[in-house]
Parts: structure tokens; sequence; C-alpha cells
């Protein structure tokens, strides 16, 4: 099992590179963020970008931990823009403003998920990782809350979570042993500082020409 594990994380790293090679030199010409898109984002407030890696909480759901770290250059920070699980996005299609998202992390392959348990430091609605290869369940969408029509890139946004009401948030609280150093990612209920988000490094898919099915997420 754990060489599948391996060799499973070393096709998806593999897909990342190629995706890159393919779209790098086509990144000016997109001012949205679309599907399929992989990037990193940071919560302006705190100035740490989104994270996960295989470390479960020790309480709680006991599902895999999300925090927000300082380093820009972490490939646990990448994540997959995705439609959600019964409706997926055409790749390459700009993301509309109150559209309902799938933020699935890139090395895991779990999806960006919260529920009505307690976050470990500061009580608000814990944040986890969560499903497999992608797929979880209906407590995995977030809808974006921007201005206009479409998430711009370089835009400060919010991820609603469609399911609880609750915003991805970051207030600083910060964990030891074995995640020391790292900020806590929880839920909100209210609207502030806290919660805006901007997308950073990343691959951004253009629209193709022709849609395929299996170009859908």
């Amino acid at each position: 099992m754990e060489i599948l594990h391996v060799l499973h994380v070393f096709v998806r790293s593999l897909m990342f590179l190629l995706l890159w090679s393919k779209c790098e030199g086509r990144e000016s010409e997109l001012n949205t963020v679309t599907c399929g898109s992989l990037l990193k984002l940071l919560n302006t407030r705190h100035n740490v970008r989104l994270h996960s890696h295989d470390v479960k909480y020790g309480s709680g759901s006991g599902q895999q931990s999300v925090t927000g770290v300082e380093i820009a250059d972490d490939a646990n920070s990448y994540w997959q823009i995705r439609g959600k699980p019964n409706r997926p996005c055409q790749r390459g299609e700009a993301i509309k403003c109150g559209q309902g998202i799938r933020i699935t992390h890139m090395k895991t392959g779990r999806n960006l998920h919260t529920h009505h348990f307690s976050s470990p430091l500061s009580n608000n609605q814990e944040v986890s990782a969560f499903g497999e290869n992608g797929e979880g369940d209906n407590l995995d969408v977030w809808a974006v809350q921007c201005d206009g029509s479409h998430w711009e890139r370089e835009e400060d946004v919010r991820f609603k979570h469609v399911g609880t009401d609750v915003f991805l948030s970051v207030t600083g609280e910060q964990y030891g042993h074995p995640i020391r150093g790292q900020k806590e990612v929880h839920g909100m209920s209210s609207a502030n500082q806290n919660n805006w988000w901007r997308s950073m490094e990343g691959v951004f898919l253009q629209p193709s020409p022709m849609p395929l099915r299996h170009d859908e997420l």
C-alpha cells in the first residue's frame, strides 16, 4: 500500500509539472482564476498560505489537518480548484463570483472541508482535508465571494462554506509539535479581515477551444 501511495503522489506531481510547462508561458493572458487551476492561497491579514500534509488532528474529527504557513515555496501548499461533486466545471472555465467549488489538496487528494467540530486552538469551527482521490462529501463545497462577475487573480476574496455558513479564516493561533510554527485555519461565522484570501503562485489554465468530457473537474 505504501508503494501505491508513493506512486500516486509521483503521478500527481508529474501532472502538475506537465501542466506548468504547458501553461507557464500563457499565464499573462489570464486575469481570472479558472477551473482546474493549481494555486496557492494567501491569507492577506496574517500573510500565511493555506497548507496541508498528512498529519491528523489529535482531537475533534481526527482528519487531516489544514494550517497556514509563512514559507512561500512549500509544495504542500498547492490546491486545485474544482467544481461541485454533482456539477463539474469545464477545465479552464473562469470561476464565477458566488460559484460553489471544491478546493483539493494536490499532494494528498483530499478536499478542503469543515463540519461541526471545534478547532483545536481557537474553539472556532475545525477545517480539515477530507476524502480520497478528490472525492469526499457535500461538506467539501465552498462559495467564492468576490466583486464583479468572476474571481480575479489579484483580487481578495472570501470562501463561505455552503453547508455550515462559516468563512475560511486565520486568526493567528500557532501550533506546537508536530506542526510547530504553523497557524490554525478554521471557520468563523462573521465576515471580517481574517477571512480575506488571494490567489498566488500556480498554474492558471486557459479555456479549451474544444471542450472534452474528460476535461471536466
